[in-house]
């Protein structure tokens, strides 16, 4: 993909889609009102709009290497506390992927040196695979997906601890949470975690 060849897209874009649907992107120019937080891969395959059939103004986004939830992220904080505060979305969704390269990394190692801080954070879900991998045997396919599976539903307890997340209570607004998993081979979205919602405060 060329610059050249992105303009040329954003004219079929306008042309094609956006003059279709006028009305619609002109209520969404006067303010966003999406339903879903987005926390996922950075990964150029992974386009969260594409592969959920969803239209711009739907879903507020925050992606990076490997769909982590860091403690010490400031961006994505500030991001949550917009999320949930002022736009009041409904649900947040950590969507990891199959043959992520991140996920490979967290497994074999890596050298360099910011990647290799980043995805420190993960390494809670290698432990829990390897814990498995002691009590049965696991192909490398199996192995790697099991780490896409372990590292969403530990970015999910990561987000529970956030201060931004752990704090409300009731009657302060509460999004449903959700651990989802893309497969690029397949194009398919497999639900892990459905909907958790903490009881309470």
């Amino acid at each position: 993909m060329t610059i050249k060849a992105m303009l040329d897209g954003n004219r079929r874009f306008v042309n094609d889609e956006f003059n279709r649907r006028l009305d619609y992107y002109h209520g969404i120019a006067q303010g966003q009102t999406p339903k879903v937080l987005w926390i996922g891969c950075s990964d150029s395959r992974v386009s969260e709009s594409a592969i959920t059939d969803s239209l711009p103004g739907t879903i507020f986004v925050h992606r990076n290497v490997a769909n982590i939830v860091a403690f010490n992220d400031v961006n994505l904080a500030s991001v949550i506390e917009y999320a949930v505060g002022t736009l009041r979305v409904s649900d947040i969704v950590i969507c990891g992927h199959t043959n992520c390269g991140g996920i490979a990394a967290i497994d074999s190692g890596i050298e360099d040196h910011y990647i290799a801080d980043w995805l420190l954070i993960a390494n809670g879900a290698k432990d829990a695979v390897d814990r498995i991998a002691r009590e049965r045997e696991l192909t490398k396919e199996e192995r790697l997906k099991l780490l896409v599976d372990e590292n969403v539903k530990l970015q999910i307890d990561h987000l529970k601890e956030l201060s931004v997340i752990k704090h409300r209570h009731p009657p302060a607004h509460m999004p449903r949470i959700h651990g989802w998993v893309y497969d690029v081979d397949t194009g398919r979205i497999e639900v892990l975690v459905d909907g958790y919602l903490r009881e309470g405060g």
